[in-house]
Parts: C-alpha cells; structure tokens; sequence
C-alpha cells in the first residue's frame, strides 16, 4: 500500500464558523488540556470541571485517555511512536471539536514536551490551556486504583510512565496544580477562577 497524501483533498470554506457558535453559545471555546502522570487526577478534574461548566449552561466534552483508546486509538500501543500518534489524532479532534463552539477538556498523561507543543501549534495563541497536575510520584502511586504501577514494577506493562518510560514536566503551563497538596474543590476553584479572568466564561 503506498503512501497516502492529501493532495487532492478540497478545504471547504464553513457557513457557520466558530464565532458564530461562541456567540450562540456565549461563551468563548477553548482546548483545557491536563497532563501528568497516572493518577495526579486528570480525569477526576476534568470531569469536575465539565459538571460545573455543564450546570452553568456551558458547552463542555471530556476526552478521557482510557475511552479514547478504546476507540479512536483501540489500534495504537504504547511505544513512542504511538504514543506521539496518539496525542496527534487527539490535537486534532480537540481542535474540531474547539471550533464546533465546545470548551474541550482533554486529559491525557501526554509525557512528552514536543507532542503536547505539537498539539497547542495547531490552535491560535490563548485557544490552549495546559494545565499541570504536579503530584509526585510516591502520591501517584499510593493511588494506584487500577494496580497500573504494581504491574509496571514488575515489569507487566513495558514503557509505563513515570517507571520505565520518562514524563517531561511542562515548562510553562498556564496553570500548574498541586494535586497532591490540594483538594479537588481547592483545584475547581482555581481552574474556574483562571478561565472567568480570560472571559472565557462569564465572571
């Protein structure tokens, strides 16, 4: 099979473009994307976020790592060269999804530096939000609900984050949340406090 380009695709011009649904919407639409490691509560914010914004009337989607590949991803594994395609497919469906007006909380470990750049490059400046969840591993892995570290340190899982593959810290995230310190309400109130003073939301 040869390679596959995009050479006679068409871009079709919209009729309803984004600020057109924002204005609808009213609010702004925006990529929230939370990175670290297993277990420093990306989801579980995330998910918290979305039913305050939901209840407030906001247009919100959660893409979650382990539903993503059971879909999207089902044909991916966990080598680094997956692992980048991974977080590429999810840049662009969070960038669809901006633009059809929702807030997008995406919330994916995304270790690497280069992949994360890659996903913010594809949106404008002030569209992508990363949000640090800084735990420490010990914390991480005192959490370890789904036994993930236990079979990565007996080396069941090969290439797991934080063990035997590497995480890159984010060098300058919009916000960085000490998940391990803080609570999950202490951690809504700061998301919600950052996103309101970017007229995001309304105050």
């Amino acid at each position: 099979m040869g390679k596959i380009t995009n050479q006679n695709t068409v871009l079709h011009e919209p009729v309803v473009y984004r600020k057109d649904r924002e204005e609808m919407n009213q609010h702004k639409s925006v990529i929230i994307w939370f990175t670290g490691l297993s277990g420093s509560g990306k989801s579980t914010l995330a998910y918290a976020l979305e039913d305050v914004l939901h209840k407030n009337n906001i247009r919100t989607f959660v893409l979650d790592g382990d539903n993503i590949r059971r879909g999207l991803c089902k044909d991916l594994g966990f080598s680094k060269s997956d692992r980048i395609e991974n977080i590429r497919r999810i840049g662009e469906v969070s960038k669809l999804m901006m633009e059809a007006g929702s807030i997008v909380l995406a919330a994916f470990i995304s270790p690497f530096k280069q992949d994360r750049k890659i996903a913010r490059d594809l949106v404008s400046k002030g569209d992508f939000i990363e949000v640090f969840c800084d735990t420490s591993i010990d914390i991480c892995e005192s959490r370890d609900v789904k036994g993930l570290y236990k079979k990565a340190r007996s080396g069941e899982i090969p290439e797991f984050t934080g063990i035997s593959s590497p995480y890159e810290n984010p060098d300058a995230p919009e916000l960085s949340l000490d998940t391990g310190a803080f609570s999950v309400d202490d951690c809504l109130k700061e998301m919600l406090s950052y996103i309101s003073k970017k007229r995001i939301i309304k105050p």
